[in-house]
């Protein structure tokens, strides 16, 4: 995720919205299942919010869980969005995302499955893994933890960049005196490692690497093998090894915003930002044949490039609810995800731990956000309050996605937006640091696809 400093790349695509509704019944039977004309009520109201002229959304892709089982899925709008020739394409709940910031989230369950089997320990020095010193020099004495890393503590910053090519080491960027390490504006001079946080994408592809270097394997081969394939996911990290049929489905980003200089039009065309296969396949990353394995795994995203839909998302929460559990399969011991979940860091209100963003982020646990339903620090999802949650938020490229699991009480929403026309800083939430589209889709399902109420 990266708040506050959108930056984006992609090629312009014109186009229209055309939203449609097609909200379809779910894997997990009828335990779940909503009333008839309860899920027609919310079919209308998301598809009002998708065509809400003060924030019309590209694409929508939503899920709730209920009780552990799928209650409601929906799709609006269109993947791919008529335009020069190009036919457009409507959502449908095999539609692939790039979900941004949540495959930090998903990164962590194939690290955490490391950290079961004994390759990595979370309290060690990552300097041991990587095969270099990583050390903030103005900190040179305090070794930087996985931990710090998968907490935003680790003391790195964005400001230097967080994704180099496959001829570039980190090291090579990280390392003071290194030929790529400037003016060493990746490293907090005001706190050191463990003492304050700031979220940092970098921490990703350190991670990511990490990960690569105790197993010997591509990062997004490895997350393939780690969870992928257990899981039975259509998704990966790295577009261009998807098969044709995965790659047919991928949601294309848009904004109503130019791509350089990031002026919007809420009445102009739509403009692709990311992911833009309409017309040709995703390619890999240049130079892939010359990549030495183990040496920097931001090419392929552990930060933000996982593809996947809202569906095989609910699967990976399903299996969270399920104490690890997928298909009668362990696929993470419970002691495992009680650690993992458990509270890291808290925002002190008054900034002297740490960065909350105005209010974005106030409480962490390994690789994944926490809503504790406080409506003094704004990490209230739903209106009036009600549903405690754990998960991560995504925004990229004109992605805006939630994942909030109430892992307690088994129920949960997934929330993704393929694009605004309008500029979700100038479309601000009520009662939260959510977009003001965020709070209502999130709300709508909490009420009929959870509560069950009319």
């Amino acid at each position: 995720m990266n708040h506050g400093r959108r930056k984006v790349l992609g090629m312009a695509l014109l186009g229209l919205i055309d939203p449609l509704t097609a909200a379809t019944p779910g894997p997990g039977g009828a335990a779940g299942a909503m009333p008839a004309a309860l899920k027609a009520k919310l079919d209308r109201e998301l598809a009002a919010i998708a065509s809400n002229p003060a924030c019309e959304l590209a694409s929508l892709s939503v899920l709730a869980i209920r009780n552990g089982r799928i209650a409601y899925e929906g799709q609006f709008g269109q993947r791919i969005i008529a335009a020069g020739g190009l036919a457009g394409k409507p959502v449908d709940a095999h539609t692939l995302f790039r979900i941004a910031s949540i495959s930090k989230m998903m990164t962590t369950l194939g690290l955490m499955r490391l950290v079961e089997e004994g390759k990595i320990d979370l309290d060690a020095d990552v300097s041991g893994y990587l095969g270099f010193s990583l050390r903030n020099p103005h900190f040179p004495d305090q070794p930087i933890l996985l931990r710090h890393l998968l907490t935003h503590t680790a003391s790195l910053r964005d400001e230097a960049g967080y994704s180099w090519g496959v001829d570039t080491a980190l090291k090579d960027v990280l390392v003071p005196g290194s030929r790529l390490y400037g003016e060493g504006k990746m490293w907090a001079a005001n706190a050191g490692a463990g003492a304050y946080f700031t979220y940092c994408n970098l921490g990703w592809g350190v991670i990511g690497t990490v990960m690569e270097r105790v197993t010997g394997e591509r990062f997004d081969r490895l997350m393939r093998r780690l969870l992928v394939e257990p899981l039975g996911l259509r998704a990966g990290y790295n577009p261009s090894e998807l098969p044709a049929s995965e790659v047919a489905d991928i949601a294309t980003l848009y904004r109503k915003r130019t791509v350089d200089t990031e002026v919007w039009d809420a009445n102009g065309p739509w403009i692709a930002q990311a992911d833009d296969y309409g017309k040709a396949p995703p390619a890999p990353p240049p130079g892939i044949e010359r990549y030495v394995i183990g040496s920097n795994a931001t090419p392929f995203s552990p930060t933000g490039g996982l593809r996947i839909s809202a569906r095989d998302m609910g699967t990976v929460m399903r299996m969270l609810m399920n104490g690890g559990m997928h298909e009668e399969k362990r696929f993470l011991r419970q002691a495992t995800l009680d650690r993992m979940f458990s509270r890291q860091w808290t925002y002190d209100g008054k900034g002297g731990n740490g960065d909350s963003l105005d209010g974005l982020f106030n409480c962490w646990g390994l690789g994944n956000e926490q809503f504790p339903d406080d409506p003094a620090t704004r990490t209230r999802l739903v209106e009036g309050g009600g549903f405690t949650a754990v998960g991560h938020l995504g925004d990229a490229y004109g992605l805006m996605a939630v994942f909030a699991a109430d892992l307690q009480h088994r129920n949960g929403m997934i929330a993704l937006v393929g694009g605004t026309s309008t500029d979700p800083q100038a479309y601000q939430g009520r009662y939260s640091a959510l977009a003001r589209f965020q709070e209502q889709i999130l709300t709508a399902m909490h009420r009929r696809a959870i509560l069950v109420r009319a």
